[in-house]
């Protein structure tokens, strides 16, 4: 039960992930929110939630990528359930077992925030869907902290340590960066700006969690758990 819901879930839905998004990517019929006109789909023009739209910004029923991008952003509740399971691999440390469930409670409600993305889409529910999707990484920062402390503070190999600590850092960075920016709606370079920004923190949650399923693999062979 550990190793599948904090190793196997943790890797399926990140690879799932890439994948879904991979193909959603392809199905983009086109457009972004300042040319109708763009053809297909751009990663520096385009932003994530475009390709969970019920519709793309070329006015075109969007059902093929918001399927598979909805699908993906959804599983991420996984994820959430996933870290339910791990502070018990710390559980012999009493100052690790306490802040991993701290981090446990901040990812799982970031994470559930993700999860409502994928069930808000951009052009029909766009309060909620953007609240949803800036609320989730900030959720995610001291949910990641937490680990990082655990982890550095645990026999487990630091180099996961450190791949959580760049993580700490760039979403830190990214969720300023949302504080102080101007709006992408503002001018064609800020969207550019901001769409790229978002897909490298993107990326890096992904590598960052599919890390983290290492570490907790390794705890469980050291404790000689399933």
């Amino acid at each position: 039960m550990y190793r599948f819901w904090t190793v196997t879930v943790l890797r399926f839905v990140a690879l799932f992930f890439i994948i879904a998004v991979t193909i959603a990517i392809y199905c983009y019929p086109g457009g972004n929110i300042h040319n109708p006109a763009q053809p297909g789909y751009s990663l520096t023009h385009n932003f994530l939630s475009d390709l969970g739209g019920y519709r793309s910004h070329s006015g075109v029923v969007n059902f093929y990528s918001a399927f598979f991008f909805n699908q993906a952003m959804f599983m991420f509740i996984g994820v959430g359930i996933g870290f339910t399971f791990v502070p018990r691999l710390f559980k012999a440390d009493p100052l690790n077992y306490g802040l991993s469930i701290v981090g446990s409670i901040f990812f799982l409600i970031g994470t559930i925030c993700f999860a409502g993305v994928g069930l808000t889409p951009h052009d029909l529910y766009r309060p909620i869907h953007v609240f949803l999707a800036v609320n989730a990484f900030r959720f995610l920062v001291p949910g990641a902290l937490a680990y990082l402390i655990v982890l550095l503070r645990s026999s487990v190999d630091n180099k996961y340590a450190l791949v959580t600590m760049f993580y700490v850092i760039a979403t830190s960075c990214y969720v300023i960066y949302q504080l102080v920016s101007a709006s992408p709606l503002d001018s064609y370079d800020q969207m550019v700006e901001a769409a790229t920004i978002q897909k490298a923190i993107a990326f890096v949650s992904v590598a960052t969690i599919f890390s983290l399923s290492f570490a907790f693999a390794s705890q469980i062979t050291r404790l000689g758990l399933r």
